[in-house]
């Protein structure tokens, strides 16, 4: 065992980050049961269905999960709740200040988990008393921190400031990538991309498909005016990358984005017009399988990689 595995009571160090549109129960509850840590991602839900989806996932499994909390959202507190009245032991946060929800959450028994982008703001969740932080490097998909810090950058950087665990995401999904972030400094890793090519995501097949044909270099990171974000290349890409050439501002490219881009992408299946959000490392993954073989798979890989590691 080590610092997350025991903070989390699970079998390795592996947590399912909470991706909008693709972290429903049935992902986060085939993770929990495969040794990792499910998270439910409730930045897509409305609070009543991530109410359903928390009282279907401890159906699903008797083993531990937690939800991923986007602190921008207007009913984050209706959310919070929610996740208190139904028993959740684990929350992960994440775009906001980890003060305002840290002391409340903690004095309800909850382990507190903040994602960042940089050591500061590393820094800054250990000092609101976050239990460990996930430090996410700018490869992951969806929204991203402004830095453009690579993961192989950000780690050893924020371990040699951290007292508390360090969780490394962006660019991970194998066994190997995953070693090597320990090596760095990590005590876990967090996956996104290579759960969202899982039957179990909750993702359309249509964006499945789309990325399991992505190649290294398909995907862009954008709108970092608005929320920066890592997309796949399509018409509605190629229309941002039209607006900025002609100079739009902020409110012209809001306009553009306008709302329900990601459902209408990787939920809903429009791939000309929506939003397809995933992590560079898309380009590795050519297939869809169930998560109870992908996680044999990271663990296998992961030995493998221990047990060959050359020295000089």
């Amino acid at each position: 065992m080590n610092r997350i595995t025991q903070l989390f009571n699970i079998k390795y160090p592996i947590i399912q980050g909470g991706m909008i549109w693709n972290s429903g129960y049935k992902l986060a509850a085939a993770v929990s049961n495969s040794g990792g840590l499910g998270l439910i991602g409730a930045g897509s839900m409305y609070p009543e269905v991530l109410r359903e989806h928390i009282q279907k996932c401890q159906k699903a499994t008797d083993k531990s999960f937690g939800v991923n909390v986007p602190m921008l959202y207007p009913n984050v507190e209706e959310i919070m709740n929610i996740i208190v009245d139904e028993g959740v032991k684990i929350v992960f946060t994440s775009a906001g200040n980890p003060k305002t929800w840290t002391t409340w959450l903690k004095e309800k028994g909850i382990t507190v988990v903040h994602v960042v982008s940089s050591s500061k703001f590393a820094l800054k969740a250990q000092e609101a008393g976050v239990d460990a932080v996930v430090a996410e490097g700018f490869e992951a998909g969806g929204h991203n921190g402004r830095e453009e810090t690579t993961t192989l950058t950000l780690i050893p950087m924020v371990k040699q400031h951290l007292q508390i665990p360090l969780i490394a995401a962006g660019g991970i999904a194998t066994g190997k990538s995953m070693h090597a972030a320990m090596i760095l400094g990590a005590d876990g890793v967090q996956m996104g991309t290579r759960f969202a090519m899982t039957t179990e995501s909750s993702s359309h097949q249509n964006f499945k498909d789309t990325c399991v044909n992505a190649q290294e270099g398909d995907t862009y990171l954008t709108l970092k005016e608005l929320a920066p974000v890592r997309l796949i290349r399509n018409k509605f890409f190629n229309e941002v990358q039209e607006a900025y050439g002609k100079c739009a501002t902020t409110d012209d490219l809001k306009t553009l984005l306008g709302r329900a881009r990601a459902k209408r992408g990787m939920f809903e299946g429009d791939l000309e017009d929506g939003e397809l959000e995933i992590g560079q490392i898309v380009g590795l993954i050519n297939e869809i399988k169930p998560v109870s073989e992908v996680m044999k798979e990271i663990i296998a890989d992961f030995e493998k990689s221990v047990a060959t590691t050359f020295s000089f």
